[in-house]
């Protein structure tokens, strides 16, 4: 498994920015997809964004496109979750997850796709 930890989130106004990190560490980064997932109160986790192992391909819900931009750095064994123009109905748990599969073309879709998690990293906006 790949172990995950994120960080970066916290408090901002709306209309404001913030960076999110996730620092891998175990197998090789690398080979790996990625995800970020959030989960709101009251709701079900959602992927939000994800990124191809060689960072090609990216896909991004509709609720976070043009805003949020995913990025990778293979060699710092991180990946990026970029927020801007925040609004109060993003504020959530964050979370990294690795795609449970190495060197696979896809970007993973679903939660069972994904088979290591960080501990989250909760954003709040505020009004």
């Amino acid at each position: 498994q790949v172990q995950l930890a994120e960080s970066g989130g916290g408090l901002v106004q709306a209309g404001g920015s913030l960076r999110l990190s996730c620092a891998a560490s175990g197998r090789t980064f690398s080979n790996y997809a990625m995800g970020w997932f959030r989960q709101a109160p009251g709701k079900e986790r959602e992927l939000i964004a994800g990124i191809a192992y060689s960072g090609g391909n990216t896909y991004y819900a509709d609720s976070v496109k043009g805003r949020f931009t995913i990025s990778r750095d293979n060699a710092k064994n991180t990946v990026y979750l970029q927020m801007n123009s925040l609004k109060p109905e993003d504020t959530a748990v964050y979370y990294c997850a690795a795609d449970l599969l190495p060197m696979t073309s896809r970007v993973g879709k679903h939660e069972s796709d994904f088979g290591s998690w960080g501990q989250g990293t909760q954003v709040t906006v505020s009004s």
